[in-house]
């Protein structure tokens, strides 16, 4: 782990609860806390951490969510499933299934079922 994590700059701990289909695009930093649960076919991008908050609580992630590069996600906070994350978004609130969220702080602008559409690549079937 420790080595991978030197040469990758990975800081995913060993029995982290990641579902298939996970990718990262590129190589970068990525910091994932162990308590974090990230569902099927999730994409994220460099720079991404996903985090604990002072009480010890981390994300909840759901099924086909894309986090885009420099975005924080942190607290005890549930990402429905289809759901885009732009680059450089801080989200520390529940976001519901079929959502873009944009912005530091991250707000919400549109809910549509195809947000996601073309933005993951190699899907594990559901």
């Amino acid at each position: 782990y420790k080595k991978y994590s030197l040469v990758y700059g990975y800081q995913i701990p060993v029995g982290t609860a990641i579902d298939g289909g996970f990718q990262i695009i590129h190589t970068g930093h990525v910091i994932i806390n162990p308590l974090a649960h990230i569902g099927k076919n999730c994409t994220v991008f460099p720079g991404v951490t996903i985090g604990q908050d002072r009480s010890g609580y981390s994300p909840e992630i759901g099924n086909r969510v894309f986090i885009g590069t420099n975005s924080i996600l942190v607290g005890r906070i549930k990402l429905g499933n289809n759901i885009l994350i732009a680059p450089g978004s801080f989200v520390n609130f529940d976001v519901p299934d079929n959502s873009l969220v944009i912005g530091n702080p991250g707000k919400i602008y549109l809910k549509d079922e195809k947000i996601i559409n073309g933005y993951l690549n190699n899907l594990v079937e559901d």
